[in-house]
């Protein structure tokens, strides 16, 4: 494991964002019966969540909010499908995707960050995948929050970005400049059978945790300082095998390298699991 630290944009973490979004943590995991099924209800009722698709029908069969949050679907209402490139890795809304213009991504109409300043400064990440596809999902409250592979591949890397919890609502990315770039993050690296993928998990306000299946918890660290851990031997997934999950919601980026996947239309609504491209 290797451990380093580096602030590309020069943006040190909000203090109120990080202490209102600890706050969230605590408050989402109480498990005292009459706080937390209130909370689901109201959730339930709010964002018109059917919980019929899910394993655990009912608000009293979770622990708490937070075991709600990220509930698992019933296997039926999320198939994979084992033709195309790549299948969704999230429920949500693809709100942005295309062909990198050498380095750099679109966030939104006007506005552009880089892949350095997404990875952090790492020069050898981005040059992998200079000039390759991405795409953007918004997962909104309502929505599936486990995060799974696209396509059948080993873990190589990851890493934690350290950064702000700054919301990703739509009026944000549109507004604020570098956001993704700016926002704490985990980025996850695999090997597949068409070239290298990276999964970035994306946090923001009221994002208590962001958890992978292989470590746990990555996010918040204790000292917020970048880290990376490079796995060797590697750790083998399948497509649509859940690798994480956002203990409340936000935004995932999926990459992959140059002419490796067919064009991706964005502005539509897309469910884990389903054929995305070609």
């Amino acid at each position: 494991m290797t451990v380093f630290y580096s602030d590309v944009l020069g943006l040190a973490a909000t203090p109120a964002l990080h202490l209102l979004s600890r706050l969230a943590y605590r408050l989402t995991r109480c498990a005292w019966s009459p706080w937390k099924n209130i909370l689901i209800r109201l959730f339930v009722w709010k964002y018109r969540v059917d919980l019929r698709l899910a394993e655990k029908t009912r608000p009293g069969d979770y622990d708490n909010f937070n075991d709600f949050f990220t509930r698992a679907m019933k296997s039926e209402t999320r198939p994979i499908a084992r033709s195309g490139a790549v299948v969704s890795p999230v429920d949500g809304y693809i709100n942005a995707a295309g062909t990198l213009d050498n380095e750099r991504l679109l966030q939104a109409k006007g506005k552009h960050y880089s892949l350095v300043e997404l990875f952090n400064g790492d020069r050898q990440l981005a040059d992998c995948f200079r000039n390759g596809s991405f795409i953007t999902f918004y997962l909104s409250p309502r929505d599936y929050h486990r995060v799974h592979l696209p396509a059948d591949g080993e873990l190589r890397a990851m890493a934690y970005v350290p950064g702000r919890l700054l919301s990703v609502n739509p009026g944000n990315v549109r507004r604020i400049d570098k956001l993704y770039a700016r926002n704490e993050r985990v980025i996850t690296v695999f090997d597949s059978a068409i070239g290298a993928i990276a999964v970035i998990f994306v946090g923001a306000i009221f994002v208590g945790s962001i958890a992978t299946v292989w470590h746990g918890e990555v996010a918040p660290a204790g000292a917020r300082e970048y880290r990376r851990w490079d796995y060797d031997p590697a750790v083998s997934f399948a497509r649509g095998d859940e690798i994480g999950r956002f203990n409340m919601g936000s935004t995932v980026i999926l990459l992959t390298q140059e002419d490796r996947i067919s064009r991706v239309y964005s502005d539509r609504r897309v469910v884990m699991g389903e054929r995305i491209t070609a």
